[in-house]
């Protein structure tokens, strides 16, 4: 259907090569001039100024999560004015003991135009097509936990 690219680039420059001090700092081109520089978590020595492939993979989630959303919302004639999500990625060992992401919550907090605003049923209804239909976490094994504020 359709490819997404992303060029990762590396380079040691002068730096020794030993696992303590190289670098993890490198950068992600997403071409159209988007360059984004990353690194590994802090807790895997890398730059905490920086992005790292955890925060962008549960970014990733959460973004993909709202995008579907907002499609369902729209073709429902409900309009949505304004939409955040802090979501979480919980890295944990599992069965094997390797360090995954286990579970993704999200925290969504929208804001629906004046007379539009589901009931609560309704809204867990319609996160959980989101969750259904969104090609992210239909690409993933890691459980994607919706937290709905109370009502």
């Amino acid at each position: 259907m359709s490819e997404h690219i992303a060029t990762l680039t590396w380079e040691r420059g002068d730096a020794a090569f030993d696992y303590k001090t190289y670098s993890r700092n490198h950068t992600w081109d997403f071409g159209h001039s988007l360059t984004v520089t990353a690194s590994a978590a802090p807790a895997f020595l890398g730059d905490e100024s920086k992005i790292d492939p955890e925060q962008a993979f549960v970014a990733s989630l959460s973004s993909c999560h709202m995008l579907t959303f907002l499609a369902i919302a729209s073709m429902r004639g409900i309009t949505v004015e304004r939409y955040v999500d802090r979501a979480v990625g919980h890295l944990e060992k599992n069965e094997s003991r390797k360090p995954v992401i286990t579970r993704v919550d999200l925290y969504p907090e929208i804001t629906f135009a004046d007379g539009q605003t589901p009931d609560a049923a309704a809204l867990e209804k319609l996160h959980h097509l989101a969750h259904a239909e969104c090609f992210l976490a239909n690409s993933v094994k890691c459980e994607i936990v919706t937290h709905l504020p109370d009502s």
